[in-house]
């Protein structure tokens, strides 16, 4: 095989027991790698309705085709399992180092299954895999623990591995690699804690065999130039990273404000990518093979607020920082590392704090109940929540069920911003509404990464569309949230994917992305072959789904974006006309007016019949 070793690791932890699969051509080809091979093995041997945090469920690490290839950010992983978060399926991505040195172990996909009696790592270094004991780190924060790993290991290799949220079962628990990057979304790190293990180190030279060397090694060339060119033209990920994104949102009247209540902060020229770079930035933050560098590495000098560490991107300063009305980017920076270092998804702990503090301030919540005020603008109580979160200590033990658990304890919850109780990201789809869709049609919950729309309703990448009207958008969602799928099973970067890799029409798709497939694997795809496979993968997580007990009810919105006008700003008197974009979205999927694949569309995809 090229592109794919075809080899998958199996690893058993409550019987301690090791072992090797391979894959056959036409699997890998029809479902790609990563995301998809991983929700194929996940929906053939897993009951969908089995605990999340039960040995029932299974916990996949899988690459891509193009991860450890020289395709610019050819350089992601996923994780996907069962979510204790929602019920629905998870597939967190992250990159850095480790998903190249993952793929260099000569394996595809690492598959843990059981639960170990007592907490364990595994080590891998290419066919030399050992499960060893983890009873020494177990308690300890991510940084400590993958200092200690590397010791015990290899100092050239690399780790995931889990904080105390993990350990503690916290749903909003990430799995954490390279000390700074996370596999966050979804509450994963819990699922690798409820296995007792604590993490994963990696070590190999086995890189995939090309199929068109040449033609990869030229084409990857031609690429690296195209982007060098941007970069050093100006581009704004590379200088600010994400965190320019506030400036853009809030001035569409879109960045998530006081928990979405409005959609802009007065204090957002404090806590955007200019104040970052201008007080705290060392410099940018690659992760391997990648040309763009969004990372920030960041330190704050601040002595209340001081460390160092990766971040803030927008996503953690949307949640943590509007959302909560905090405009001290010292205190904001603070909030990430600690998230980092306890091992929490930035979005979901920043979105359930702000939730709380809006139960709080409308009398919902009291001070009795928590232990200390916990009102918008507070960064102190951030800080000392999330802590009290990732140890599920006091009042922390109630948000580390995140905000849809927390806010129906209270009798409101309209009050979390959640679709399938997974927090929305930093877009008020009321001023964006075809990601007011994505969230209520992503297979994981409100999801930007599912097929991030916003590139065109907010960025214009690659062509500007009207964010506020309802047109064409269900057919623009359905083909963002297949060609995703397709990036995601690759193992490339929705950055680098979505700007160089798609063609000029948004209708039309991933071409080069087709062609960087074709020198990597030799499988000839076709334009509409590679999107077959993507909505193959998409239809199969709706399998699962469906299967766990979701339906129509579930592929919605919180009432806020459904009733609420927004405020002011560009978007006021907005909300979202979910029900009719809906609609119009099961029927080009193919689905029935249940949101259920028909037997016609599963015949179509390959996927069987309806057998339920």
């Amino acid at each position: 095989m090229y592109g794919w070793h075809g080899k998958i690791l199996k690893v058993d932890l409550e019987k301690s027991k090791i072992t090797t699969e391979t894959l056959d051509p036409k699997t890998a080809k029809d479902f790609i790698g990563g995301r998809g091979w991983a929700i194929k093995y996940l929906y053939e041997n897993m009951y969908p309705a089995a605990d999340a945090l039960s040995p029932e469920n299974v916990l996949i690490f899988a690459t891509g085709p193009l991860t450890a290839t020289p395709a610019p950010t050819g350089n992601r992983y996923m994780v996907v399992t069962k979510s204790p978060l929602t019920g629905a399926i998870s597939n967190s991505n992250s990159g850095g180092d480790f998903p190249t040195w993952m793929k260099r172990t000569g394996f595809d996909l690492f598959i843990f299954t059981g639960k170990s009696p007592k907490p364990v790592y595994l080590w891998i270094n290419e066919d030399e895999v050992e499960i060893r004991s983890a009873e020494h780190l177990w308690g300890k924060d991510v940084p400590t623990t993958t200092d200690i790993l590397l010791e015990e290991t290899d100092p050239k290799a690399k780790v995931a591995c889990i904080g105390p949220a993990g350990e503690n079962l916290a749903l909003m628990a990430a799995i954490m690699n390279d000390k700074h990057r996370a596999a966050a979304r979804s509450g994963v790190g819990a699922v690798m804690g409820s296995k007792n293990l604590k993490g994963v180190v990696v070590q190999g030279k086995k890189n995939p065999a090309l199929f068109d060397k040449d033609g990869m090694g030229k084409f990857s060339r031609e690429l690296n130039k195209k982007v060098g060119a941007d970069v050093k033209a100006g581009s704004t990920l590379r200088e600010y990273g994400t965190a320019y994104v506030p400036q853009v949102t809030n001035e569409m009247g879109i960045f998530p404000t006081h928990n979405f209540q409005s959609g802009q902060f007065e204090g957002v020229d404090k806590i955007d990518g200019i104040a970052l770079k201008e007080k705290y930035l060392i410099r940018p933050k690659a992760c391997y093979r990648c040309p763009i560098a969004c990372g920030r590495l960041t330190e704050v000098d601040d002595p209340k607020y001081g460390g160092e560490g990766e971040g803030p991107e927008y996503e953690t300063i949307s949640a943590i920082g509007s959302a909560c009305g905090i405009d001290n980017l010292a205190a904001v920076t603070k909030a990430n590392y600690v998230c980092n270092e306890m091992g929490l998804d930035t979005i979901t702990a920043g979105m359930t704090v702000a939730a709380a503090m809006e139960l709080y301030e409308k009398g919902y919540l009291t001070e009795e109940d928590i232990g200390y005020p916990l009102r918008f603008g507070d960064p102190d109580a951030v800080i000392k929540s999330f802590k009290l979160m990732a140890m599920r200590e006091g009042f922390g033990n109630t948000l580390a069920e995140g905000s849809y658990r927390l806010a129906s304890k209270y009798g409101h919850p309209e009050f979390s911003i959640t679709a399938k109780k997974l927090e929305f990201p930093g877009y008020d789809p009321r001023g964006a509404k075809g990601m007011g869709l994505l969230y209520a049609t992503s297979n994981i919950g409100a999801s930007h990464m599912a097929g991030d729309l916003a590139y065109a309703e907010v960025f214009g990448v690659p062509e500007k569309i009207d964010p506020l009207t309802i047109k064409n958008k269900p057919a623009l969602i359905k083909h963002w949230e297949d060609a995703f799928a397709v990036i995601d099973a690759a193992g490339l970067c929705v950055f680098l994917s979505v700007r160089y890799m798609f063609n000029t029409e948004v209708k039309i798709g991933p071409e080069n992305l087709t062609k960087a497939m074709n020198y990597t694997t030799g499988a000839d795809y076709t334009l509409e072959s590679i999107l077959e496979a993507g909505e193959r993968i998409y239809n199969l997580e709706r399998l699962f789904l469906v299967k766990a007990g979701f339906d129509k009810a579930d592929d919605t919105l919180p009432p806020r974006m459904l009733e609420e006008p927004m405020p002011t700003g560009p978007a006021q008197g907005e909300v979202v006309e979910l029900e009719e974009m809906l609609t119009e979205f099961y029927k080009l999927r193919g689905w029935d007016e249940d949101g259920v694949p028909t037997a016609e569309k599963l015949e179509e995809l390959g996927l069987g019949t309806r057998d339920w």
